[in-house]
């Protein structure tokens, strides 16, 4: 058996109607979000090192990926979830320069262990002020006004969800998120990790259950009204691979992991729109949502190099080749805000509807515009 795959087989099983491979001429909207475990002091970096993995970021990106451009003349984007644990003010704000240029936004990572309720809200709650107040980051709820971020989980440990209950300790994290401005979490996959959810390929409504992993199941989008006290689930792709076999039978497992022994490709491209993860079922939109730890050597050659360059060249080739393929460079408060405009108006590519990106520098097409 493949390390993990009990947990989340039954589901790819019944849900093996929803992927499907795209036919020329289709009409196709792909929304493509790379979210960044973006940790500069990962392997207890020295700060000289630190700063030199952040600088290779802001040499690079522009020249690079600067050349490409979507189907709404914006360049590739990149949201850097930044770990509340590694904070350093001269390091977000090199990060946030890149932002402020156009090439992406910064959400909130975070890696705790044996932690209370009261000891996540209060970090989250300062570090929210703290990126937003001192840095000029996260957007803002278009109705409230409040500060609000995306968030990926350290460790992939979502709401206490490893067995020996470490690197989390929260049982009741959904509504603490939920309750500090988090819009949606973006943690999942984690597979082969025991964190892996038993719901796979899905933008789903979790609610606590006052249970560890609450959000192993939640009302998948589309399908059924938000409930009540519910944060948002936004997944990558988790499929099986019968083209990178195991011992010459067993399948690999394809889970949206960019780094140095997961390359992007062309052929992977395939599959994660094969994933097919839709706001509603004969929506024209897929949603690729994929992650990476950039901030590590082996990976940078990956995120800052010519594969990742031909990911991009791909794209366009399928754009030019296919009139009805469209491809759009998302962050991830865009994603969130596609899919939540989706299932209030099916107008999934309306990203700026529900929560706004302060700055002005960041640039947004006119037919995204409200």
């Amino acid at each position: 058996m493949i390390r993990g795959l009990d947990r989340w087989l039954a589901s790819y099983w019944k849900t093996r109607h929803q992927r499907r491979d795209r036919q020329h001429g289709e009409p196709t909207d792909l929304l493509l979000c790379i979210c960044d475990h973006f940790e500069p002091k990962r392997g207890n970096a020295s700060p000289a090192r630190a700063r030199a993995r952040v600088q290779e970021w802001l040499d690079k990106y522009p020249v690079l990926f600067d050349q490409f451009r979507d189907s709404d003349g914006l360049p590739p984007q990149h949201t850097f979830f930044y770990p509340e644990d590694e904070y350093e003010p001269e390091l977000v704000d090199m990060v946030a320069s890149l932002c402020h240029k156009g090439y992406g936004e910064v959400e909130i990572h975070l890696h705790h262990d044996n932690d209370t309720a009261a000891g996540l809200r209060q970090k989250l709650l300062d570090f929210k002020r703290t990126l937003h107040d001192q840095h000029g980051l996260l957007g803002t709820d278009r109705e409230t006004g409040e500060v609000v971020y995306g968030f990926i989980h350290g460790n992939w440990a979502l709401c206490n969800s490893r067995k020996d209950g470490r690197w989390c300790g929260v049982d009741n994290e959904l509504d603490i998120l939920r309750e500090t401005g988090c819009y949606a979490d973006f943690t999942m996959p984690s597979a082969p990790n025991e964190t892996q959810t038993s719901t796979i390929n899905q933008l789903y409504w979790a609610s606590s259950t006052g249970r560890p992993k609450a959000h192993d199941r939640g009302v998948q989008l589309g399908k059924g009204p938000q409930p009540s006290d519910s944060l948002l689930m936004i997944q990558g792709p988790l499929l099986l691979d019968w083209k990178a076999r195991k011992f010459g039978c067993l399948p690999g497992i394809e889970n949206g992991n960019l780094q140095h022994s997961q390359p992007p490709g062309p052929e992977r491209l395939k599959l994660w729109m094969r994933a097919n993860i839709k706001p509603f079922s004969n929506s024209s939109s897929v949603f690729v949502k994929l992650h990476t730890h950039g901030v590590h050597e082996p990976n940078q050659e990956v995120l800052l190099g010519p594969q990742l360059v031909q990911l991009h060249e791909a794209l366009r080739r399928l754009s030019d080749a296919d009139t009805s393929f469209r491809f759009h460079y998302v962050t991830a408060r865009e994603m969130a805000n596609s899919a939540i405009a989706a299932k209030t108006e099916f107008n999934f590519l309306d990203t700026s509807r529900k929560y706004r990106y302060d700055s002005p520098r960041v640039r947004c097409p006119a037919s995204l515009r409200n």
